[in-house]
């Protein structure tokens, strides 16, 4: 992967009143850890390549709410993952650029969003089971 997409996908926003905070984006993940977190993150980043990708959503939390939303360029929600809704797939282009928008109420403990591109490799099976 060009090393100036994965530095300027690292760009990030927030509003969070927290005992702890750690947010590790990645490029095939997007993990938070909390404690006692209140607020938003907004993480903008580039898909390598155009396509169909599959996104799953897992939480461990011991108390709260997370949810994240794949915003476009401007700001449309494209997809959102929570509770009742942690996987589905969307058909993204390279050359745009994407924002991940967590919301998060009282939320203690880990959030993970995960995606990988339809087809592409042994990761596929990791993400439906």
């Amino acid at each position: 992967m060009n090393i100036w997409l994965y530095i300027r996908s690292l760009m990030e926003s927030k509003s969070v009143a927290a005992v702890l905070y750690a947010h590790r984006p990645g490029r095939t993940a997007d993990r938070l850890t909390l404690n006692s977190c209140t607020g938003w993150v907004r993480h903008i980043g580039y898909f390598p390549e155009s396509g169909t990708y599959v996104f799953a959503f897992e939480t461990q939390l011991s108390k709260g709410t997370a949810e994240v939303v794949l915003l476009d360029r401007e700001k449309r929600a494209l997809a959102r993952f929570g509770p009742q809704c942690p996987a589905g797939s969307i058909e993204l282009d390279a050359k745009r650029r994407y924002t991940l928008h967590w919301d998060l109420k009282g939320v203690t403990g880990g959030c993970e969003l995960r995606w990988r591109q339809c087809g592409a490799g042994p990761e596929q099976k990791s993400l439906e089971a």
